[in-house]
């Protein structure tokens, strides 16, 4: 079986936006990382040798929130990185998907199909499970 068999005469769509955000992740990724670690080491150069108890506090607060923003921006990064892939797939060429004959037509049937009838619309390849 071919499981890459396309569909003659198709083609593809124009590419979009979704190849230059794909083309720029790496450098999205990396300034959403580069940034707040930089501000969090300016944080920390700026801020006194010995602090006291409500500046540690405060310094760790913002080590927190700062680990907070870049796992955020990771996620997003990620999550914008799988619509881009989406997206190129199904802006490929189209594939075959495996015959199934339909057992009725556009309108209900008013009885339900025998064994017989439901195995005569199965496709030749598809193999009987026993029960």
């Amino acid at each position: 079986m071919n499981w890459f068999k396309k569909i003659p005469h198709t083609h593809r769509a124009a590419s979009g936006l979704e190849w230059r955000l794909w083309r720029k992740l790496p450098l999205i990724a990396l300034a959403g990382t580069v940034l707040p670690l930089a501000c969090l080491a300016l944080v920390h150069l700026l801020s006194d040798a010995t602090p006291d108890a409500a500046q540690a506090r405060w310094i760790q607060m913002i080590d927190y929130v700062i680990g907070g923003v870049i796992i955020f921006h990771g996620s997003m990064v990620v999550t914008v990185g799988i619509g881009c892939v989406i997206v190129m797939v199904m802006k490929g060429p189209g594939y075959v998907a495996d015959g199934y004959k339909m057992p009725h037509s556009d309108q209900p049937r008013a009885a339900l199909d025998t064994a017989e009838a439901a195995s005569a619309c199965r496709s030749p390849q598809s193999v009987e499970r026993p029960e």
